[in-house]
């Protein structure tokens, strides 16, 4: 999790993602660099649009943002979509190979 973690912080640094630099931030973090998932995560992101995949990836609101915001709380029962949080987990780990 913490090169995918890299990836995206080094994009929206707009920095380039590639291995020297997913590596750097992951030692950076005091974590020891496996070079196999580097290299698997930097293959499996060259034809990904980081932006398009983020625009696509379930979000999580919090729950007082309404009254963070100043409107009122409204009492609303969750929409059931059917998709458990294991069938959008499979849906994110597939942007990423």
């Amino acid at each position: 999790m913490e090169y995918v973690y890299a990836a995206l912080l080094l994009h929206k640094l707009k920095k380039e993602v590639n291995e020297t630099n997913i590596s750097s931030v992951v030692k950076a973090s005091g974590t020891d660099v496996n070079e196999a998932q580097v290299k698997a995560l930097v293959a499996a992101l060259a034809d990904v649009n980081i932006d398009d995949a983020i625009k696509a990836a379930p979000v999580a609101v919090a729950a007082d943002a309404p009254a963070a915001s100043g409107e009122a709380k409204k009492e609303e029962k969750p929409k059931d979509t059917g998709k458990t949080e294991e069938a959008a987990m499979e849906g994110l780990s597939s942007l990423f190979g």
